[in-house]
């Protein structure tokens, strides 16, 4: 086929970005050359519009033992033993087909992490659907929430956590966000970085079919109502495939024989072999003849941007190849030595005894279009002047009620429960927690993990809303008595040529970098995902940010219910009464402007280390953070949890009892304490100057105010528990 100008703005590339490749090749590029430029140029996979702002992040720190770069991050946990995870998005494709772009997602996270030679040991994701009113939803949800149960279930690794939201703006995009994290030793972690002359190439896994074709580049355009006609362009996922490939890998891994092992992402054949040898600062000459195909008649153009799942690139120790065929004849999986590594540094490809493409490395990695995009900067909006007009006829009983029944608030069992969390034997927090929690296999030692996003702070001010992320992060780690070690980001944004929504990327970015930087919490992985746009509507910016903590030994977890009839309840850090952007102020008063609550990083660093501090010295036999709905909500939840009530002392007068009860401030946490130790508790807050206000004390059942009010617990737990049940039962 004739390539020209029109062919390539069909690719999705631009005028200038054609006109660089026709000079970098000093020639016009044949239409295989040229979906393999589009392939590796396109936003998905070169990263063009993110890169610059991107290197910013902190992503180095005393247990980093790998950082952005490679297919997942790597941090030490210690005794020999590494955790690597990552975050990625499936957003488009789940949007086209629910069941399997979620299912593919997952599978594809997975994959991300076994290549490193990791064995997966906890999934989670975080899932953004449009409002419950919108006719696709109830589809849309349906669909995700099996194809993450249907792969995650059938490959036998325990979904431990996640993160459900509504919100009109995922009217037209849903966001489905993947997390996996798996368990190496320091001394096995493999790497996609070619190395040496002539060493084979191999294909392994499954056969090669039409699925997938031009799915990263579908993953960097905005949708139109065509949407139907890009079916073809979703994956297709086959657990039990990932499963064999999984253990036929991790055999193999455990020999001498991998040099660099990649497993076949976005982009497929094209983006693997092309990082190899990019890493390596080598060339790779591939026979494509010999990839196993299931589909007749497919040409070099199809088989380089096949997006098939469950296939891996891996370059061997040449003379290890029989052995290393064995494993994978054994596992019933495609074994096929493709092509070789050469000093050439091009990409070189063969068809039918033809040469069907020469392209230099470089020009699709280090030449790939970097753009400084027009940024709009977020003005900080004017806080909102509430008076009691606003909370006359408010009862906090029915606020409550109202508030737990929320689609964002509500307990998500429906969804969870559908996800194996168990498989493995070694969940010890489960989904519905703070953070979920897997102990690691025959140790003591466990890590807690966690997904959080906050798309309204970001939308109102995407810096604070940045930092924001991070810290809800960093507390839903300490609140379960982990040490926070560092975080994956996926960053879900509209579309990047409009510089309002650039600059919505830009400044969250930002907020994140100094918020990690100054919690020592740094970004290690991650994905941008920009095009997440529909006829011109973009979504809410959605920065979701994965957090991964230890817990040396796991005697010492702690969970949110509350635990004992007399024991003290403290808030830890200072309630101002801030209903900015709150739920409460959205939901309840219909007031949906201001700024989102503001971010100190010194009490968020202060109040979490005295937390934990107080958790390793076992001082506090329950904890939960206070984020969305305030402290009431936070308290609710404890309640409802250990089927317990509390009796709430009279309450900070300096601002309105709503302003106290539903505020949304940021750094603060509600602890229980045996009244034996509340005098050394208060030593230790004193001492580190965190600032507590005494709430009340624990009783057997019901919340109870000094008016002697009552709100029943039995109808806060009916509230929480039934919304999302009885939406999509009718």
């Amino acid at each position: 086929m004739e390539v020209n100008e029109n062919i390539a703005l069909e690719h999705g590339l631009n005028k200038p970005e054609y006109k660089k490749i026709c000079e970098l090749l000093k020639r016009t590029p044949n239409i295989t050359e040229l979906g393999i430029f589009s392939a590796m140029w396109n936003e998905h996979c070169s990263y063009k519009s993110s890169r610059l702002h991107l290197k910013n992040l902190p992503t180095k720190g005393s247990k980093v033992i790998q950082g952005p770069g490679e297919n997942a991050g790597v941090i030490d946990i210690g005794d020999d033993d590494a955790i690597v995870f990552k975050i990625e998005s499936h957003n488009h494709p789940s949007f086209i087909e629910p069941y399997q772009g979620a299912a593919t997602g997952v599978g594809g996270i997975m994959r991300d992490v076994f290549t490193m030679g990791a064995r997966p040991i906890a999934n989670l994701n975080s899932i953004h659907f449009g409002s419950p009113q919108h006719k696709k939803t109830k589809n849309l949800l349906r669909g995700v929430v099996q194809g993450i149960g249907g792969y995650g279930n059938c490959i036998g690794v325990p979904t431990v956590g996640g993160q459900t939201s509504f919100d009109e703006s995922y009217n037209g995009n849903i966001l489905v966000n993947a997390m996996t994290l798996g368990l190496v030793k320091k001394n096995k972690i493999f790497y996609s970085k070619a190395a040496g002359i002539n060493k084979p190439v191999i294909y392994v896994g499954s056969k090669t079919g039409r699925d997938g074709i031009h799915g990263a580049s579908m993953a960097s355009a905005v949708f139109d109502e065509k949407i139907e006609e890009k079916k073809p362009t979703v994956q297709v996922g086959d657990p039990f495939t990932e499963k064999l490939l999984l253990e036929a890998c991790l055999e193999l891994m455990a020999g001498d024989s991998i040099i660099s092992i990649q497993d076949m992402g976005a982009a497929g054949l094209t983006s693997s072999s092309i990082e190899m040898a990019s890493k390596g600062k080598l060339g790779i000459e591939l026979n494509l003849n010999n990839v196993p195909c299931r589909e007749s008649n497919m040409t070099p153009y199809e088989i380089m941007l096949s997006e098939s799942q469950e296939r891996m690139l891996i370059v061997l120790e040449k003379g290890k190849e029989n052995e290393a065929k064995k494993i994978f004849d054994k596992w019933n999986l495609d074994f096929s030595i493709i092509g070789k590594t050469t000093n050439s540094k091009k990409i070189v490809l063969f068809f039918d005894e033809k040469k069907v493409a020469e392209i230099p490395v470089n020009t699709l990695v280090e030449n790939s279009p970097m753009y400084d995009r027009k940024w709009k900067k977020a003005k900080l909006p004017k806080k909102n002047k509430f008076s009691k007009e606003n909370f006359k006829n408010l009862k906090i009983g029915n606020v409550l009620n109202k508030l737990l029944s929320n689609p964002n608030i509500c307990n998500k069992q429906w969804i969870w429960e559908q996800y194996d969390h168990t498989v493995m034997g070694d969940t010890i927090q489960k989904p519905g927690s703070d953070s979920g929690i897997v102990r690691i296999h025959g140790t003591n030692k466990a890590v807690a993990t966690t997904v959080d996003s906050s798309a309204v702070y970001c939308f109102a001010h995407p810096l604070t809303g940045g930092k924001q992320v991070v810290c809800e992060s960093w507390r839903n780690l300490i609140s379960v008595g982990a040490e926070p070690i560092a975080i994956t980001n996926c960053l879900n944004f509209g579309n990047p040529e409009k510089d309002t929504n650039m600059g919505e990327f830009v400044e969250c970015v930002q907020g994140i970098g100094e918020a990690s930087k100054y919690l020592n919490f740094p970004v290690v992985s991650g994905n941008v995902s920009f095009y997440n746009e529909t006829k011109d509507k973009g979504i809410k910016p959605t920065p979701a940010i994965g957090g991964v903590g230890l817990i040396k030994d796991y005697k010492n977890m702690i969970t949110m219910n509350f635990k004992k009839i007399g024991s003290i309840v403290l808030i830890i850090g200072k309630t101002e009464g801030s209903l900015d952007q709150s739920i409460f102020a959205r939901e309840i008063l219909n007031i949906k402007n201001g700024p989102p609550p503001e971010i100190n990083l010194f009490n968020e660093k202060n109040n979490g280390e005295t937390v934990l501090n107080l958790i390793k010295k076992k001082l506090i036999i329950s904890a939960h953070d206070v984020s969305l709905g305030g402290l009431m909500v936070a308290i609710a939840k404890m309640c409802i949890k250990g089927n317990k009530g509390i009796e709430i002392k009279k309450t900070n007068q300096l601002i309105n009892e709503f302003q106290y009860m539903f505020s949304e401030d940021q750094g603060r946490y509600i602890v229980e304490i045996e009244k034996e130790n509340y005098k050394e508790v208060k030593e230790i807050l004193d001492k580190s100057s965190v600032y507590y206000d005494e709430l009340g004390l624990v009783l057997d059942k019901d919340i109870v105010f000094d008016d002697k009010s009552k709100i029943s617990i039995d109808e806060l737990s009916k509230s929480n528990n039934t919304w999302l049940k009885d939406y999509m039962d009718n």
